[in-house]
C-alpha cells in the first residue's frame, strides 16, 4: 500500500464532515446566494472576495462552534469565541481595512450583528455530523419516539 492509500483510505474523521455531499451542496448555495446579492445589494462592504472567505471560515467552523455550545465543551470556550469572532468580523475587518478603510468605517457596526445571524443559522445547519440519510432517519425515530 502507497502512502497515498494510506492517507486517502483512512482521512482523520473530521474531514469526513467537511465532504459530506449535502454540506457541500448546502455551502454551495450560500456562496452563490452571496454573490448574486453582492450584485444586487450595492453595499460598499459587500463584493465577491470577502463573500467568498467570510463563508469558507463559517463552514469551517460554524457547526463546531455551535457543538461546543450544546454540548458545553467548557475546554473550548475561548477557541470557540475566537473562531466566531474572525469568521464574523476579524477576518471581514482585516480585509476591508486592505481594500477599502472607508467602507469598514461606515459599514463594520452593521455588518456584524447581520455575519453573527448568519453564522448561528449555518452552524445549526452544519452541525449533524452524519449523512443526510442518517439524519432524516434520525428525525424520524425522534418524531417517532414523541409519538409514544
Amino acid at each position: 500500500m502507497t502512502i497515498v492509500q494510506i492517507a486517502t483510505s483512512h482521512p482523520p474523521p473530521y474531514w469526513h464532515e467537511y465532504l459530506r455531499p449535502w454540506k457541500l451542496f448546502t455551502y454551495s448555495v450560500g456562496l452563490a446566494l452571496l454573490v448574486l446579492g453582492s450584485f444586487h445589494y450595492k453595499a460598499p462592504d459587500w463584493d465577491i472576495p470577502i463573500s467568498i472567505i467570510m463563508s469558507l471560515f463559517t463552514y469551517l467552523t460554524a457547526g463546531w462552534s455551535l457543538r461546543v455550545i450544546v454540548e458545553r465543551r467548557w475546554r473550548h470556550w475561548p477557541a470557540m469565541l475566537v473562531a466566531t469572532w474572525w469568521c464574523v468580523d476579524g477576518c471581514y475587518a482585516l480585509y476591508w481595512s486592505q481594500v477599502n478603510p472607508a467602507a469598514l468605517a461606515m459599514m463594520r457596526d452593521v455588518n456584524w450583528p447581520a455575519s453573527l445571524s448568519l453564522y448561528w443559522t449555518c452552524g445549526l445547519i452544519w452541525y449533524w455530523n452524519g449523512t443526510l440519510h442518517e439524519l432524516l432517519q434520525a428525525m424520524r425515530q425522534s418524531l417517532f419516539d414523541s409519538r409514544g
